[in-house]
């Protein structure tokens, strides 16, 4: 049997995704900016799927700008509204947790080689945000605060309103990344009270190399991208027109089975985590705290109990037909311990001894009854 449980990098593309798709890589080829009626018609495609993606997460259309991903619209946002804050109100610093995903991480890096200050906010061991923490660190001279909506290693959720509210009692923009949550519970960014908010549409059955930013109308923003009037000025380069329609029909396919998407994972999840209890009930320690994303299970193994090694460890689940990671796609290839379990507190010997399952609506309970007897035995391998 061959099992893929490695949704949280990526999912299969819909074959309804697919259909929408096809005509805009072939027919429908004319450049959205241009006047005549080749590029009108691929512009009204654009448009309507801005419609579908404002109208999906309660927005505005002029809200809504298409990215090439989630990385470049973390770093659109970020960058873009640390910039422009900068000049217009002089506030240089910026808040974001230890646990965020890499493309927030290496962008607060370099904004810091840009003489910005940039606050790594504590998480707590369930790699949930500290609101304790988090309330000490704002100042008059925070800008921004960037906090993932749901982690992408862990599934822990973070109460985004709540942050959003204590942000904005101190005059703060905040974004939010809600890569791994975008499709699979519902988002109305008025209700979260967001500035920005980032998105992807292979997370969702949709097509690589498109995603989104939510960048609420009188947010200062500065383009990451130059050399064109596309999307408002925002972000230059022709629009990637086949993408962004399977976005917009990846979305539709979301809205209408996301909560049976939801019920029916849990279902997998619960039973995967009932399973796990039978193998090791001490050993095994399951993260993102008491209510994490069910399209997400962590695990780690005890270093106490068990001989760590990530790289046999997911070669030994894969050799078995078993698709996993030991973190983030981006990183996964590095094999390096995870800077989400080590912001936990955890030691790099349990880091390394850390796998996590994704879901996706293709899964199936047979799959994870096989995956348990994998696991079984690989426990039994690496067991001291």
């Amino acid at each position: 049997m061959k099992v893929y449980f490695d949704n949280a990098a990526t999912t299969p593309l819909h074959p309804k995704v697919f259909e929408k798709m096809k005509k805009f890589l072939s027919d429908e080829f004319g450049n959205p900016s241009s006047i005549h009626s080749f590029g009108r018609t691929t512009r009204v495609a654009i448009e309507e799927a801005r419609e579908t993606v404002a109208q999906f997460i309660n927005a505005d259309e002029s809200e809504i700008y298409f990215t090439s991903g989630g990385t470049e619209a973390n770093n659109f946002c970020l960058s873009g509204i640390a910039k422009t804050e900068l000049l217009e109100s002089k506030k240089n610093q910026i808040i974001i947790s230890k646990a965020e995903h890499h493309s927030i991480l290496e962008t607060a890096e370099e904004l810091e080689k840009n003489n910005f200050v940039v606050i790594y906010n504590d998480v707590l061991p369930e790699t949930i945000f500290n609101y304790r923490t988090f309330e000490k660190n704002l100042s008059e001279q925070t800008s921004l605060v960037s906090i993932i909506h749901i982690n992408n290693e862990t599934g822990s959720q973070n109460d985004i309103k709540q942050i959003a509210d204590i942000s904005k009692k101190n005059g703060s923009f905040i974004h939010t990344d809600t890569v791994q949550s975008f499709g699979k519970i519902n988002i109305n960014v008025k209700e979260l009270g967001v500035d920005s908010l980032s998105a992807s549409a292979h997370k969702i059955n949709g097509p690589k190399g498109i995603g989104l930013a939510f960048v609420k109308s009188g947010t200062p923003i500065s383009p990451l991208i130059f050399g064109g009037s596309q999307e408002r000025n925002r972000r230059g380069g022709t629009e990637n027109v086949a993408a962004i329609v399977g976005f917009a029909e990846a979305i539709h396919i979301a809205q209408n089975e996301i909560n049976y998407n939801y019920d029916r994972v849990k279902k997998i999840r619960d039973e995967f985590v009932k399973g796990l209890s039978s193998i090791d009930s001490k050993g095994i320690r399951l993260n993102g705290g008491a209510d994490p994303l069910p399209y997400i299970l962590s695990i780690t193994f005890n270093s106490e109990f068990y001989r760590n090694d990530p790289e046999a460890m997911l070669m030994y689940m894969d050799i078995n037909g078993v698709a996993v990671s030991n973190g983030a796609a981006c990183t996964s290839g590095t094999l390096k311990p995870s800077h989400v379990i080590l912001s936990a507190g955890y030691s790099v010997e349990d880091a390394n001894g850390t796998i996590r399952f994704s879901f996706g609506s293709q899964n199936t309970l047979e799959e994870v009854e096989y995956t348990l007897e994998v696991l079984k035995k690989m426990a039994e391998k690496f067991r001291r």
